[in-house]
């Protein structure tokens, strides 16, 4: 009996963070997934290092993490502001945080990379393939935003 109640729990957190965030649900659990893990993958690999765990260097790893969440933030406030602005204008627009979306897998493709040399340096063989694929799933979605810039601004002119 106990169960259920854990379950409906999770059920309705989960529930309750996926009506909040809508598309952006899987990208951002899956961001603060790789956060949590590269944070204590940098904690493990740092005796790896020699280096120190001090306070200071937790509280900054901590801070730029939140600073990560901000971004994607940042960016749903932007696609708040497209969205409005499209809506003034009678433009409907066919997505609702593509701009938050692209950060949050960009930071998601950073955190992978960063979980990996972490990895690395504790002496554990990573498949060869692992970073370079990473990397360019991380190239694709720059490249892409890039693409779509240029376009818009030779349009503009």
């Amino acid at each position: 009996m106990k169960e259920n109640y854990i379950k409906a729990f999770f059920t309705a957190i989960f529930a309750l963070i996926s009506s909040i965030l809508g598309v952006l649900t899987v990208p951002v659990l899956l961001m603060v997934a790789c956060n949590v893990l590269d944070y204590a993958t940098g904690l493990m690999a740092s005796t790896y290092r020699s280096e120190d765990i001090n306070s200071y260097k937790s509280i900054r790893g901590i801070m730029k993490k939140v600073c990560m969440w901000l971004l994607v933030i940042v960016g749903a406030i932007i696609d708040q502001l497209l969205l409005y602005a499209s809506q003034t204008a009678g433009i409907t627009l066919p997505f609702t945080f593509l701009v938050a979306c692209i950060v949050a897998i960009w930071i998601i493709c950073n955190e992978i990379i960063s979980i990996l040399e972490n990895i690395k340096d504790m002496g554990v063989t990573i498949p060869a393939f692992l970073i370079p694929l990473v990397t360019h799933v991380r190239s694709q979605v720059e490249d892409k935003v890039n693409i779509d810039t240029e376009k818009e601004d030779s349009e503009g002119e």
